[in-house]
């Protein structure tokens, strides 16, 4: 295992701290949880130092956008990770609400410059029951480890592009 160095090239040639914030609802914490955990071990597989990582919680997926605007604005992070469950509870227009986060956070990086990546999902069908509790623990889990390969590759091409 590399260690990852401590700063980070960007596309416009500065450099950025090699520090990721990662924003998560508490919504279904013992979910969501599971993404930062599969983050955290696939990061270090690559490099990322546990330090390099910080941890943002906050009451559900709606706040989440504007904590990744003002956590990419500080300049602090090379990268932010946003994390949620959207469950269809039969009252609110569930999909409306995660189609909403998402399209705010892609708003985020592209006003920011700063890549931020989505483990916010919407699954057809959640049920509150063991069986789907822990089919979807073990999912947040795979997928906050795609989250970590898609955060790294993408840093990493970031880097090269001002050398382009």
């Amino acid at each position: 295992m590399t260690q990852v160095a401590y700063e980070l090239p960007t596309a416009t040639g500065a450099f950025r701290a090699a520090r990721v914030a990662f924003v998560h609802s508490l919504w279904h914490a013992d979910i969501v949880n599971e993404s930062y955990v599969g983050f955290v071990d696939e990061m270090a597989k690559l490099g990322f130092r546990h330090e390099a990582i910080e941890r943002f919680e906050l009451p559900g997926v709606f706040e989440i956008p504007l904590h990744a605007k003002l956590l990419a604005r500080t300049g602090r992070f090379a990268a932010v990770v946003a994390a949620g469950l959207v469950v269809d509870g039969g009252i609110y227009r569930h999909d409306f609400v995660s189609e909403t986060v998402v399209r705010a956070l892609m708003q985020v990086q592209l006003e920011t410059d700063t890549p931020v990546f989505s483990v916010v999902l919407t699954p057809h069908h959640f049920h509150e029951h063991e069986t789907h509790r822990r089919f979807f623990r073990d999912h947040f889990r795979i997928k906050g480890g795609e989250a970590a390969q898609a955060c790294a590759q993408t840093l990493a091409s970031l880097g090269r592009l001002q050398a382009a």
